[in-house]
């Protein structure tokens, strides 16, 4: 099937005139006159959109306003400036809120990685591996803070030193972890 354009109809001299007169001879889209400009006829509906020649659905326009506008309905109005600028700067808002959110939950994490390395004996100034630390806060996050602290509290009480006591609470997670994805 093909699409058929709307045929225009022809439109006479005087319906042409009456519109430049009751638009005082004036584009109505930027304001210029002749003799600096060449006015036409537009039609407010596109005569490709179904358009007629009825008086109230023609306007004056000069020859570059009328090309600029082409098919376009009025009711399609482009953004103005001050319009995506207040677009972008809610963007942005909005990525910085995001952004604070994640930078809240890593604090979070983090906070609550060392309270589990604290019940375990891991003295803060000295720290531990970047990999217990990891995993430590992977667990917190997967698992939630409490189930975390109540691992290390089981392993911390099997003692055996810190490196000892930190396998066996990355055991109790694991088994934590394989529980919870089985429910």
């Amino acid at each position: 099937m093909t699409d058929l354009k709307p045929v225009r109809k022809p439109m006479s001299k005087k319906l042409r005139f009456d519109v430049f007169k009751r638009d005082a001879f004036t584009c109505q889209y930027c304001g210029g006159h002749p003799p600096s400009i060449v006015l036409e006829v537009d039609h407010i509906d596109p005569v490709a959109n179904g358009g007629s020649n009825d008086i109230d659905n023609l306007v004056t326009a000069c020859f570059n306003c009328n090309r600029g506008k082409a098919a376009t309905s009025l009711t399609v109005i482009p953004q103005s400036l001050s319009a995506k600028a207040a677009e972008v700067a809610e963007r942005e808002s909005q990525v910085q809120g995001y952004h604070d959110v994640l930078e809240a939950k890593r604090d979070r994490l983090e906070r609550q990685a060392w309270d589990v390395l604290d019940a375990c004996g891991v003295d803060r100034t000295v720290g531990c591996s970047k990999d217990q630390f990891q995993s430590t806060k992977m667990f917190v996050e997967k698992l939630g803070f409490h189930e975390v602290l109540d691992a290390m509290e089981i392993a911390s009480a099997a003692k055996g030193g810190i490196h000892r006591c930190f396998k066996y609470f990355c055991g109790v997670c694991w088994n934590k972890l394989r529980k919870q994805e089985g429910n």
